[in-house]
């Protein structure tokens, strides 16, 4: 299967085009590159007005995916156009539920869902179960799979769409919710100002202390019939969402399970999302979005038949090779020669580089330098032929993404 190049223009250049992150954050498809049983794969086309950008997918991704021990399903072009506002803003009103279904989109067209699996004890919808616990041995290596419909998602951390190990660097901006605020991976900036270095996001969540499940984590005492099973055998504790309960101050993040800071896409600040996981790496409860959304929720994205947005006519198709960034903070940015067979030069007039890291066409870290000065030469002798990106960052914080290919 021939991989798609990951068009990954997320920098905070970007607003010298006018364009910014949700508009050039996607993984789109250069053309007609395939993915599970020669469906297209990754974003196919971005649209955008003044006010939303309109990402075309079909639900499924560039790389290798399945199989899905246990789960009869089958990954189906999903034919989705999901609009996403270009100016979020924070609900004041009553919080909109994360629901069953998608609840926000990755950056390759993939889509995100909420922490529970659609099925609760005795069918009453009072003890939800996690999917996780109940699902996850149907997972595939990237920590997904399909619904009945054929929409292959991810409950958790989407493993293979970005490097989830790397505790070095701030977290690649992996997709966005449908309120549209942006959603990072598991690792950002210690503090909320872009300072302490780099951290973990921890989860506010925690695992109640009780031994029966006879009330719920806002203090709703239970009637007899409506109590959950014993805490034991197939139902530990942590098999139901109402196991957790939020804890203030016990976590970096929100109920949301997000918060507002400084991240490298957005200097100014913004309230993000992040995926989150435990010491081990593993996913931690609300894995992605929280159980409500922060922002404001557009129509359209959420419920049955959702995904299916019309493009404006006056919207306008991005192109990617007009996000690659001339200027950085200023400072022009040169990388060449593109193609190149063993060295990528690396020139910025009037800043100094901190690092460079390289991306394959599956979106996924296969080098990092640490650099230092206004010049860089980076070694690509060993990586095998084909299409990669460079996330170059500055002593500034100012980060671009160029795309290159090695021949």
């Amino acid at each position: 299967m021939i991989k798609p190049l990951p068009i990954l223009f997320a920098c905070i250049t970007s607003s010298v085009f006018g364009q910014g992150p949700a508009v050039t954050s996607w993984v789109i498809n250069p053309g007609s590159e395939t993915g599970y049983n020669g469906i297209l794969s990754n974003v196919l086309e971005v649209n955008y007005t003044t006010t939303d950008v309109y990402v075309s997918c079909t639900c499924v991704p560039g790389y290798d995916i399945g199989p899905w021990a246990g789960n009869p399903n089958t990954p189906a072009n999903q034919d989705f156009t999901f609009r996403i506002t270009r100016t979020p803003l924070e609900n004041m009103g009553t919080l909109v539920n994360a629901g069953l279904g998608h609840i926000g989109v990755w950056r390759n067209g993939v889509s995100i869902f909420n922490a529970k699996d659609g099925m609760s004890y005795n069918n009453q919808g009072i003890w939800n179960r996690d999917a996780l616990v109940f699902e996850g041995s149907s997972f595939d290596a990237c920590l997904g799979h399909p619904a009945p419909n054929g929409e292959y998602h991810h409950h958790v951390s989407p493993n293979c769409l970005y490097d989830h190990t790397n505790d070095e660097l701030h977290s690649d901006l992996i997709g966005f919710a449908f309120d549209g605020f942006p959603v990072y991976g598991a690792f950002g900036f210690a503090n909320t100002d872009g300072s302490g270095g780099i951290a973990r996001m921890r989860s506010g969540y925690q695992l109640r202390s009780i031994t029966e499940r006879t009330t719920l984590p806002n203090g709703t005492v239970l009637t007899a019939g409506q109590y959950g099973p014993a805490i034991a055998g197939q139902y530990p504790l942590g098999a139901f969402i109402e196991d957790y309960e939020f804890v203030e101050t016990s976590g970096d993040l929100d109920a949301h399970n997000g918060r507002f800071c400084v991240t490298p896409d957005y200097p100014d600040g913004i309230y993000a999302y992040f995926v989150t996981l435990d010491e081990q790496l593993d996913p931690a409860y609300p894995y992605t979005i929280g159980p409500t959304y922060y922002g404001t929720v557009q129509s359209g994205n959420t419920g049955p038949q959702s995904g299916h947005n019309t493009v404006p006519g006056n919207a306008v198709l991005f192109d990617p090779s007009t996000a690659i960034a001339q200027l950085v903070n200023g400072s022009a940015l040169t990388v060449f020669p593109v193609p190149s067979d063993d060295e990528l030069n690396i020139r910025m007039d009037g800043a100094d580089l901190r690092s460079v890291e390289l991306f394959d066409a599956q979106g996924r870290s296969v080098a990092m330098h640490v650099v230092s000065g206004t010049t860089a030469a980076v070694e690509i002798t060993a990586l095998a032929p084909g299409a990669y990106s460079a996330r170059i960052m500055t002593a500034d914080g100012s980060m671009v993404v160029r795309a290159f290919v090695k021949r």
